[in-house]
Parts: C-alpha cells; sequence; structure tokens
C-alpha cells in the first residue's frame, strides 16, 4: 500500500512541508537499519476523525524505544497531542 502524501509531516517536534522532509545521510538508521515504528490508522466516523487506539500504540512506541536503548524526546502526551495538530493542519477533520 502507498503512502498517501499530505501537506505536513511531523518531523523532529516541528511541523514540516512533505517536499522539505529530509533526513542526513549520515542517519544510523538509514544504514544500519535501527529504528521502531508503529502503523497507525485514522478512520472517519459521523463525530469526525477517530484514531484507533492511539494511546496504545504510542506507549508500544515508547517501550520498543527503550527496549533498543533509543532516546525518545518526546512523551506519550507530546506524541498525542502532535498526532491530533497532524490531522487538523492536514485538514482532515478531528
Amino acid at each position: 500500500m502507498r503512502m498517501r502524501e499530505t501537506e505536513k509531516i511531523w518531523m523532529n517536534g516541528d511541523l514540516v512541508a512533505w517536499d522539505d522532509a529530509r533526513i542526513h545521510v549520515g542517519t544510523h538508521g538509514l544504514h544500519y537499519g535501527s529504528g521502531v515504528f508503529e502503523g497507525i490508522r485514522a478512520y472517519e466516523t459521523p463525530n469526525g476523525t477517530a484514531v484507533f487506539r492511539l494511546t496504545d500504540h504510542l506507549k508500544r512506541l515508547e517501550n520498543s524505544a527503550k527496549l533498543l536503548g533509543m532516546l525518545l524526546p518526546f512523551s506519550v502526551d507530546d506524541l498525542r497531542a502532535a498526532s491530533h495538530e497532524l490531522i487538523a493542519v492536514n485538514g482532515l477533520p478531528e
């Protein structure tokens, strides 16, 4: 499944235009494949967009980072707020 391009992404704590998002060629994850991720889905409902089990996903992301000894510079609450901000800025209803 192809990722849908959006106007903005959230990168290192900032909203960045999709086309301006870049990582450095020396990034550890690029060379060694180290990284953690969660596949998170959002659904349209009669009450607006619902992110499925967002807190559970973010806690799992936090735990995965800890297991690999990675410093996650944002709290689960920060990531939750960023997720909602990203949904709003890209024109998706909350």
